[in-house]
């Protein structure tokens, strides 16, 4: 794989959907090769709302990418993750899009892009 990183998301729906969940169970050639082990990984997921299990989305991503032996990344701790749910990733849920959710989806980014180019 000629990517550096990769930054996995989802729709909630009790987790991922059907369609990745498919998606990621047809790349075992990527486990089997190592094509994905050591690159930086990271995660993002929307729901309904905040308490909704999204961070079970969140896992549920993680949990393959570590599977490929990826390293991952979440976001720095700050003070508005106590309401975001945002724990393990960027997140947006329960309406429209707020600054504070498009500050944590720039902030990972940023984390996958400086972890990555600190790996290579």
């Amino acid at each position: 794989m000629d990517a550096d990183a990769l930054v996995l998301g989802s729709p909630n729906w009790s987790g991922i959907t059907g369609r990745l969940k498919t998606w990621l169970d047809d790349q075992g050639d990527l486990w089997e090769e190592g094509a994905l082990n050591g690159k930086v990984g990271a995660a993002f997921a929307t729901g309904h709302g905040r308490h909704t299990g999204i961070e079970f989305t969140l896992l549920a991503l993680i949990h393959w990418m570590l599977a490929c032996g990826m390293v991952i990344v979440g976001l720095p701790w700050r003070d508005d993750m106590r309401t975001s749910g945002a724990y393990y990733g960027a997140t947006a849920a329960g309406g429209p899009v707020t600054d504070n959710d498009r500050a944590h989806a720039r902030a990972i980014g940023k984390r996958v892009a400086e972890f990555a180019a600190r790996l290579k």
